[in-house]
């Protein structure tokens, strides 16, 4: 019989291959779950799963490449990618455009 309503993370455990028991299973909850609502305890799981926000993945990616950043086209390149970054992210945590004569400030900015 076919689902009647969407299970999107049903889906994500089924096409991800992993069947096994979860960790945890079938042990009682910790006292810390109760005393935080539903978002925290989702960031809390996430975080220690490893997860990382699109956002901050680039953060990293771009990091990695002001450092060994040396020609304008790979200026270009880490603009656009700026561009996407400050569209994704926090408005405290927006960044400015780099270019070659700031590039050892940019370095200090986009340290990780």
């Amino acid at each position: 019989m076919e689902n009647k309503y969407n299970d999107l993370i049903g889906d994500m455990l089924k096409n991800s291959g992993d069947q096994g028991p979860l960790k945890g299973q079938g042990k009682p909850l910790s006292q810390d779950y109760f005393k935080r609502d539903v978002f925290q305890n989702f960031e809390k799981v996430a975080r220690d799963a490893g997860y990382l926000p699109p956002w901050l993945q680039l953060q990293k990616e771009i990091s990695a490449l002001v450092r060994t950043c040396q020609t304008d086209e790979e200026v270009n390149v880490i603009n656009e990618k700026i561009k996407k970054h400050n569209v994704q992210c926090p408005p405290p945590m927006q960044k400015g455009f780099i270019s070659l004569q700031n590039l050892e400030r940019a370095k200090k900015i986009w340290k990780e």
